[in-house]
């Protein structure tokens, strides 16, 4: 087991930001632990819904455009209102997983103006447990209370989620069809928790980044931030356009249950 695994909560608490804690180092892993899940693909799901009939693409259609989707977890944090003005600016959409105890619960203003400004508003669990270590009671917590909380805030209650670390299984795949929720994991990880420098984190996502990627950011580290205005030139240069993950399914729609990943 590894060592941050077995550190106590109260210590990760006095960590000073800017630090990776504890369960922010977790969010951005490598996808080792759910390596056997069955996925499906942006593509997969926009194929399959075009055999069926189902032709409404939103805002984009990414069978023609070059796709990728910007997601930021573990917000909202100080940082995500400079975020916000940088989408705004950019006149990108992002999808955004948040956390909910000292997150959601912090920055209410921030998470109605996400939702206000047309980003997709999604779940990152309540407290960032490790969902296929928990009973299904507390599963079933991390879930709803933040999917409540941001309907409250929003009025609209999240259809995503996205699993602490990656880390899912059949039970939990259970569970979220039972909630309504999907399961949204990555492609692309800048390890933005071990490095303050935009720079570096800017070319990390440029070596990775390729048609329908699904990005992963935290807002919630300095270096991050700064980081975006360049990631989201370069790829507009590239021919790359940015859309939310809903939109990156179209037409086809996430099914709660199942798991999405590029």
């Amino acid at each position: 087991m590894p060592l941050w695994s077995k550190l106590p909560i109260k210590k990760r608490e006095r960590r000073p930001f800017g630090f990776p804690t504890v369960a922010a180092v977790c969010l951005a892993l490598t996808l080792s632990g759910c390596a056997q899940v069955d996925t499906t693909s942006p593509a997969d799901a926009r194929n399959h819904a075009a055999k069926s009939g189902q032709v409404r693409f939103g805002t984009v259609d990414c069978r023609e455009a070059k796709c990728i989707a910007l997601t930021f977890d573990a917000g909202p944090s100080e940082n995500s209102a400079r975020l916000l003005d940088i989408l705004r600016e950019k006149h990108v959409p992002a999808t955004f997983f948040l956390l909910g105890k000292r997150h959601i619960e912090q920055y209410p203003e921030l998470v109605k103006r996400m939702a206000a400004e047309g980003h997709e508003v999604a779940s990152h669990t309540w407290d960032h447990k490790i969902l296929t270590r928990i009973p299904d009671r507390r599963i079933r917590e991390e879930l709803t209370r933040p999917d409540d909380a941001i309907e409250r805030l929003t009025g609209r209650k999240p259809t995503l989620m996205r699993p602490p670390q990656g880390r899912t299984d059949a039970n939990v795949h259970r569970i979220c069809r039972e909630l309504g929720l999907s399961e949204v994991l990555w492609s692309v990880t800048a390890k933005d928790y071990l490095t303050t420098d935009p720079r570096l984190i800017t070319r990390r996502v440029l070596d990775q980044a390729s048609r329908d990627g699904i990005i992963l950011l935290h807002d919630i580290y300095r270096g991050t931030v700064p980081a975006v205005p360049g990631i989201i030139d370069a790829l507009k240069e590239r021919g790359y356009v940015f859309v939310t993950v809903p939109q990156l399914l179209a037409p086809g729609k996430a099914v709660p249950g199942k798991v999405y990943r590029p």
